[in-house]
């Protein structure tokens, strides 16, 4: 007898300790749930930009954008002269064109907000390639709409086409995210290259 009251206190002792492991986790338990919570959500936070670097960015963004912008004032494709050129076949919606000007431009501000603020050797040479390049972006549309003259153009978007090239291999020194935000623009200053060349040909 009191070998089967020991055994049975034993049991429910179990069945009691057991419950409680199973349904009420000890402070240490919850102590560390929190810690990692807590450590989580602080690890998230710091990873956002805070306001000051967010308005840099968006000041670069907004000052590509602007320089980019200036030849259209100055100049434009509805013109008669070249409303009477022939197109390719591959001649995009004119709609097409302020729009991918306009993602372009705003990954270039985004890269060349990424370079100015890398401290890294290479750095005055990447931004001074990065400006050159915008030199003959903006010579390009006065020279093709405004002198009407699509060979002198096609020479510009040669040695645009080069600068471009060039400053992708700088930045990559400098930032590797940067020379990544330049690739789609090669990509469509290659494409115009080849649609301004197009245009010539078929004008001559």
């Amino acid at each position: 007898m009191p070998i089967l009251t020991y055994q049975g206190l034993l049991i429910v002792w179990m069945s009691t300790f057991c419950n409680y492991i199973n349904h009420q986790p000890t402070a240490a338990i919850k102590s560390v749930r929190h810690i990692d919570v807590s450590m989580t959500f602080e690890t998230r936070t710091s990873k956002l930009p805070d306001r000051d670097t967010f308005l840099w960015a968006v000041g670069f963004v907004l000052l590509v954008n602007v320089v980019g912008s200036v030849p259209g004032l100055l100049s434009s494709p509805d013109t008669p002269w070249f409303q009477a050129l022939e197109k390719p076949w591959f001649y995009p919606p004119t709609i097409a064109f302020p729009i991918v000007w306009t993602m372009l431009f705003t990954l270039l501000g985004v890269a060349l907000w990424l370079v100015w603020r890398a401290e890294r050797p290479g750095r005055e040479l990447a931004l001074g390639l990065f400006v050159a390049q915008m030199v003959f972006n903006v010579a390009w549309t006065p020279a093709f709409f405004t002198l009407e003259a699509p060979l002198a153009a096609l020479g510009i978007i040669a040695v645009l086409w080069g600068f471009v090239v060039a400053t992708i291999v700088a930045f990559d020194r400098v930032d590797r995210r940067a020379a990544a935000l330049l690739v789609p623009y090669l990509v469509w200053i290659s494409f115009a290259a080849v649609l301004n060349f197009e245009l010539w040909r078929l004008n001559v």
